[in-house]
């Protein structure tokens, strides 16, 4: 009877305010080249759809699909244009400065796109003053010393931390870096490129 390999679900983590953005600006890209395409004359639909090729997959690989997965084998750092996969073993480090990155053991550096710093959350929750503990009715609060308080960006990059931490020594999670090129969205924004240099100079 073959055994298999369970694979421990992955923690996901986005950018809200990306995704939200990045919806808005292709609702409006579609509505302004829908109406562009109908309703144009001449050469107008036609660089429409070449500007719709060229800058639906550059929005959606800057806002909508950025994302990083973690789970006990390895992180999974997907960025606009490629796809990083780092088994924990090969990770050095984290590091969290206007960026988030992390860095496998030859030094090479990837930025997380989807876990965006924010130094006005830093701010905030930097002068948030932490809740006491409350006894029961009646009694006085329970002493506690204060926690820090982390910005959204800093606790998932904690996380981050403390699973490599633990998984790093497993044997599921040896191995090395992967890195694969996103073609799916290079490919049609550089054919939109060049039918707008095309069109362009045709005149």
């Amino acid at each position: 009877m073959s055994s298999r390999t369970v694979t421990s679900p992955d923690r996901i983590y986005r950018s809200p305010a990306g995704i939200a953005g990045g919806v808005v600006l292709l609702a409006l890209g579609v509505w302004l080249g829908a109406d562009a395409v109908l309703g144009g004359t001449g050469r107008t639909p036609w660089l429409a759809l070449a500007g719709l090729l060229f800058a639906v997959p550059l929005v959606v690989a800057f806002t909508i699909r950025p994302a990083v997965f973690g789970n006990e084998d390895r992180l999974r750092v997907r960025n606009p244009f490629r796809v990083i996969t780092l088994p924990w073993a090969a990770v050095a480090n984290f590091r969290s400065g206007y960026s988030n990155e992390v860095f496998d053991e030859a030094g090479n550096k990837y930025q997380l796109w989807s876990i965006p710093v924010s130094l006005r959350a830093r701010r905030k929750a930097a002068t948030r003053p932490a809740r006491p503990r409350t006894g029961r009715r009646g009694e006085e609060p329970m002493p506690k010393a204060p926690a820090e308080r982390r910005a959204p960006a800093d606790q998932s990059m904690d996380e981050l931390r403390e699973l490599c931490e633990s998984r790093a020594k497993a044997t599921t999670s040896q191995g090395e870096p992967t890195v694969r090129w996103a073609y799916e969205i290079i490919a049609p924004a550089v054919a939109g490129a060049v039918l707008l240099v095309v069109l362009v100079a045709l005149g």
